[in-house]
């Protein structure tokens, strides 16, 4: 009975403190487009999903460069950068900001450039093109064939087009590094929010799992005394009828009693339940493979309770707890 209150006043503290944590993790949310980047790698030790998405866009000089982040959950950092040739000279700066932030997952970095001015992304050679034509134009008269498609075939011909890429300035290349930040703000603010709501998830089903432990309690000690008076039973009529030691059968029974026992395996399962909530609330950066191997041991004590229960009401309650689990290990590839 005091390990059942016990169990109760941590049932409810635990409830209370993840009220609160929402709360502030909300606070925390509405607050984050004000944040720097230093300020956001700070503010990262909480529980993150490696499932996000960020988009922001700047105008350069009759340009919109537009920036997008994407990822999904991977076992390594899986970068994938598309830059534009204007951007070429920023990827290492662009990579360096992105593996700050993300730290795991498979990344997509995407970047497009929309001229918005009345500038050429790139010019036409006039002269040559001119040249190139009544060259042509001279062979196709002489050998007396169509001259239909002569300007396609002009267009074609090296060196007709030049791109007017110029290099970027430091003042640019600060403008363009800002709107791959504020694309990362609002993808590691995606990454917080889905952290949050499987926080919440996995809190809830971690105390359903408790909830679990606590209702075989009473089923328990009735499976006991069905147990006991069972053995009882059928060794008095076993007694009746052999001729045996009768110190070393009572030992026998007392050994086999034990290893039916389940009180070792309640303990460690709330140990490793206690332990799981505990790391949920750590301030201690990325805890996804942490908390993958709990869940496995919480695996582990689940099924060597329900290979000893030995009674169908407790065995249909481990089946309960071990969706619930399943459910967690679902959702725990994608935390960071």
């Amino acid at each position: 009975m005091l390990w059942t209150e016990h169990h109760a006043i941590h049932a409810i503290n635990s409830q209370a403190t993840s009220d609160i944590l929402i709360l502030f993790t909300e606070f925390k949310v509405l607050k984050a487009k004000s944040l720097t980047l230093s300020e956001i790698i700070k503010e990262s030790d909480m529980l993150k999903s490696m499932t996000g998405f960020g988009k922001s866009s700047i105008v350069l000089d009759g340009r919109t460069v537009t920036f997008e982040i994407r990822s999904l959950n991977s076992k390594l950092l899986d970068m994938n950068l598309r830059l534009p040739s204007l951007l070429r000279d920023l990827e290492p700066e662009i990579r360096g900001l992105v593996t700050r932030i993300a730290e795991r997952g498979k990344i997509d970095i995407n970047a497009s450039v929309e001229i918005s001015g009345t500038d050429l992304p790139a010019s036409i050679n006039k002269p040559l093109a001119i040249a190139y034509y009544l060259e042509l134009q001279s062979l196709a008269s002489e050998l007396q064939a169509p001259d239909q498609d002569l300007f396609s075939i002009v267009m074609k011909m090296p060196e007709i087009t030049k791109n007017t890429r110029e290099e970027l300035s430091a003042e640019d290349k600060s403008l363009l590094l800002q709107g791959v930040n504020d694309a990362l703000k609002l993808f590691d603010e995606f990454r917080k929010h889905e952290g949050e709501l499987l926080e919440k998830d996995f809190s809830e089903r971690i105390l359903k799992i408790l909830d679990g432990l606590d209702q075989v309690t009473p089923y328990e000690e009735q499976r006991n005394i069905q147990m006991r008076e069972k053995l009882r039973n059928s060794f008095e009529s076993f007694i009746e009828n052999n001729n045996f030691d009768a110190n070393r059968f009572e030992q026998e029974i007392i050994y086999y009693l034990e290893k039916l026992d389940i009180t070792e395996e309640k303990v460690r399962l709330k140990k490793h339940c206690d332990y799981f909530l505990d790391t949920l609330k750590a301030d201690d950066g990325a805890n996804g493979r942490k908390l993958s191997f709990v869940s496995q041991e919480i695996g582990r004590e689940v099924n060597t309770l329900g290979s000893k229960a030995s009674d169908a009401i407790i065995q249909k309650i481990v089946v309960e707890m071990k969706d619930e689990l399943e459910k967690i290990k679902e959702q725990l590839a994608n935390i960071l």
